[in-house]
């Protein structure tokens, strides 16, 4: 998510991002049977693969207070990022974060970045909104090889 994007609005875009972002250590992503049967697990309640991608595609909308806490343990996130128009939104932005430090790129930089010293830093993050105005401008964010992204499934990568 660039700084220009907005956190995700429904319900579906809310739980697809936390498949996108929260990952196992191996860095693939959960299946919707793993999360079904956490989330069984957790509340005793029925909770079907079939439910999560129903959940994920906005087929179903509307799931019980249960469901929505099982997954938030699952995922690790408060239970307000699903409801709760602003927290969700500062959820989000910090799920972006922790998802883009998975980036071996931006990590270097952000690890070179620890020993400059906070004037540095400034010109850095002023070089960096310099950056992201120009590709915003050029109609979006380009991947590393120079292509627009794949967003034929609604996502970024």
């Amino acid at each position: 998510m660039t700084g220009s994007e907005a956190a995700p609005a429904s319900l579906a875009d809310r739980i697809e991002a936390l498949f996108r972002i929260v990952r196992r250590p191996n860095r693939e992503q959960f299946s919707n049977e793993e999360v079904a049967r956490a989330c069984r697990e957790t509340t005793g309640a029925s909770f079907s693969t079939t439910y999560v991608w129903q959940l994920r595609t906005g087929r179903r909308d509307n799931p019980t207070k249960r469901h929505l806490e099982a997954l938030a343990q699952f995922f690790d996130v408060p239970v307000a990022y699903f409801f709760d128009e602003e927290q969700g939104e500062a959820i989000a932005k910090e799920l972006e974060l922790l998802g883009a430090m998975r980036d071996a790129g931006v990590r270097s930089v952000a690890l070179r970045a620890v020993n400059l010293s906070p004037e540095g830093v400034d010109t850095i993050n002023d070089m960096i909104d310099v950056l992201a105005r120009r590709e915003q401008a050029a109609g979006g964010h380009r991947d590393r090889g120079g292509t627009a992204p794949d967003t034929r499934d609604g996502t970024t990568g």
